[in-house]
């Protein structure tokens, strides 16, 4: 049941990011096209977007203390497919067969990680995540990931290298430890609100703020990559890094597959399969689209009479003609 809840949770938070995204595109085209520029932050549907998101990631936070990372990672596709579908309604754009096929592998995906997902106890003390910490098998990944991390880092720094892959890669090793920090934090908080204590540990507060450190820190080479790269890169890239490094961290931390089948590892992968590709599809040749002015207002040019409005061409460089009443248009005529 607590698991369940988990996926509905989560399901329905990462929905509620994708509308948010959503309002606030809306919101800055409104303010683009008044009249009088204002800042965005004046915006009351901005700040209602602003207040979705928050709810949204407050209910991801919680959905990870009620199912296992390996189930609530992959989900944030939920946001990716949701978004394709409401900017048709939000943003007025035209449905393509691509949103659909990718939609329909994603949904696809989804059935099988829900139904094939580890189960595993959700009741995570503290005294269990010390256990984790010291464990060999992530002892040896944490020096991996570290070893990884440093030579990218290196060659972000050193050589200035700043390939798409090289900084998701650093994105996806930070997620890594945000989303074992967070699991860890959400578990205990629960636990603790339930009447089982676990404040009192000092493991809440270093992977409080670990996760705190993690997620600053990969916001950073995230908001790089999507300011370098077309968004429509940046989003199926990083969902598939993201995915691939929170599974890996969940089984090898909190040991999630330890007794599943076989089987029930090979469809759940299989669904991860799917809709990662139901996000790259969905992203795929998503050309950002850019708001168009309408028409160009002769009486605010000085000296010109307003006869109209003039269209601009948009397979030339020649905005159209003025009335301009002088000498030599005069002779010319």
């Amino acid at each position: 049941q607590t698991q369940l809840l988990g996926v509905l949770l989560a399901a329905a938070s990462n929905f509620l990011i994708s509308v948010s995204l959503n309002i606030q595109k809306c919101a800055h085209l409104r303010l683009v096209c008044q009249a009088e520029q204002k800042p965005y932050y004046t915006s009351k549907l901005w700040w209602c977007g602003i207040a979705l998101l928050g709810l949204g990631e407050v209910g991801n936070f919680t959905a990870y203390g009620f199912a296992p990372i390996t189930l609530i990672a992959p989900l944030g596709c939920v946001s990716v497919i949701g978004s394709a579908f409401i900017s048709v309604f939000f943003l007025k754009k035209t449905m393509r067969t691509a949103d659909i096929l990718g939609g329909t592998l994603t949904i696809s995906g989804i059935y099988l990680l829900v139904t094939f997902a580890p189960d595993v106890p959700q009741e995570l003390t503290a005294r269990q995540v010390q256990n984790y910490l010291v464990s060999w098998p992530f002892l040896v990944y944490s020096i991996l990931e570290i070893i990884i991390f440093c030579i990218l880092l290196y060659f972000y720094k050193r050589k200035a290298v700043k390939h798409i892959v090289v900084l998701l890669m650093m994105v996806a090793l930070l997620a890594s430890l945000t989303v074992i920090a967070v699991k860890a934090v959400s578990s205990m908080i629960a636990l603790s609100v339930s009447g089982k204590l676990q404040l009192t540990y000092s493991i809440f507060y270093t992977m409080s703020v670990l996760m705190a450190t993690s997620c600053a820190f990969q916001i950073k080479f995230l908001n790089q990559a999507t300011h370098l790269y077309e968004a429509t890169t940046v989003v199926p890239i990083n969902f598939v890094f993201f995915t691939s490094s929170a599974i890996i961290s969940g089984v090898i931390f909190y040991r999630e597959f330890q007794s599943a089948a076989l089987l029930s590892v090979f469809m759940f992968l299989f669904g991860c399969l799917l809709s990662s590709l139901g996000v790259i599809i969905i992203s795929r040749n998503k050309t950002e689209e850019h708001l168009q002015i309408p028409f160009i207002d002769c009486g605010h040019i000085p000296g010109q009479k307003l006869t109209g409005k003039i269209q601009p061409d948009s397979h030339s460089s020649c905005y159209g003609t003025l009335n301009k009443e002088d000498d030599s248009v005069k002779r010319q005529s």
